[in-house]
């Protein structure tokens, strides 16, 4: 992601946005310290130019998506949004994402590095259906908004507060997504963004994508992305758990080894959250003399910590997450506690 030939990028450089080498992030407004005391305390608005979106129509596109997908496409209504994946053959998680029933369309919500090849694939299956699917890179973005005046923020812009987890509101072109834990998703039009927000910037502290990915870690909420990308059976993510998985629903890919996971009760690792005093990597391997011939644990996502060190999501080998170690069985100790005990 070139920020000289994206003009949103631009405009929030000129902001005081700081990026990272290759440009694909933005890692803070200059105050990364600041920005992270204020996700635990204040109302922040950060620009999520991690995320990109695919959209679905067609007269046929309800029955695709709900055919490949782990969650119930068929009973998702508009005006509400549901977290899901899609999966390998070998019910692995190829990715996770966010669906919006948009009425007459569907919008799938998912990691920008994913994005291409998850297209690409997903065409692969359309066959003679009567669907569409299409890029929204370039013409959708996406800002995240939390904090105790985040609705006040919203309306302060001209936007409705949605009430209900993963319902949303629509004002113009302009989608706010309440997630389960209370923030907020807001997409639109790239070119009506720098106004956007500047009015809820008005009443938020700018931040970085850091300050974002420890509220996911609060969350919970697991990403997956490229470092992680057929990693995961989606119940070692705990994907049931949130809400993303269906047992009830038809066929989709994967489905019979998800489905056969879940009723012998073979999930052997689950979803924990971590404390490091050292940064890790999404993808790094994670080790415990409880599992000396294969890894303990896969990191999913980490950020800095308010409280200092770092959090991060993982997924855990059942009895190793009482002593799990960075890097090898001698690395640095990790605090881990199950999500959903």
């Amino acid at each position: 992601m070139n920020p000289q030939s994206n003009p949103w990028l631009q405009h929030l450089t000129t902001l005081g946005a700081r990026l990272n080498p290759d440009g694909t992030e933005i890692t803070d407004f200059g105050q990364p310290e600041q920005e992270l005391q204020a996700a635990a305390q204040a109302t922040i608005l950060v620009p999520l130019v991690q995320f990109s979106a695919i959209e679905a129509h067609g007269e046929e596109a309800k029955s695709f998506l709900h055919g490949q997908f782990t969650n119930d496409v068929n009973h998702l209504q508009p005006g509400n949004a549901q977290l899901s994946s899609w999966c390998s053959a070998k019910g692995r998680m190829l990715v996770s994402f966010l669906n919006f029933n948009l009425g007459e369309r569907y919008r799938l919500v998912l990691s920008q590095e994913l994005t291409p090849a998850i297209l690409k694939r997903l065409r692969m299956f359309v066959l003679r259906s009567k669907v569409t699917l299409e890029d929204q890179s370039a013409t959708l973005g996406f800002l995240g908004l939390s904090g105790p005046q985040a609705g006040a923020a919203l309306q302060a812009a001209g936007l409705t507060v949605p009430e209900a987890s993963l319902s949303t509101t629509t004002q113009d072109d302009t989608l706010v997504l309440r997630l389960p834990d209370g923030r907020f998703m807001i997409t639109a039009p790239l070119e009506t963004l720098p106004q956007l927000w500047a009015s809820l910037a008005s009443q938020a502290t700018p931040a970085g994508l850091p300050a974002w990915q420890w509220l996911d870690v609060q969350a919970p909420l697991p990403w997956v992305t490229g470092s992680t990308q057929e990693e995961f059976v989606p119940q070692m993510a705990d994907f049931e758990k949130l809400g993303g998985v269906n047992f009830q629903k038809g066929c989709y890919p994967g489905q019979e080894v998800v489905a056969r996971t879940q009723y012998l009760g073979k999930v052997k690792r689950h979803l924990y959250r971590l404390k490091s005093p050292v940064a890790l990597l999404a993808g790094e391997d994670l080790h415990s003399p409880a599992s000396p011939d294969q890894a303990a644990g896969k990191v999913v996502n980490c950020a800095p910590d308010p409280a200092g060190g770092y959090a991060a999501l993982a997924v855990i080998l059942a009895g190793t997450a009482e002593d799990l170690h960075q890097g090898a069985m001698t690395g640095p100790v990790l605090q881990a506690t199950a999500v959903h005990p």
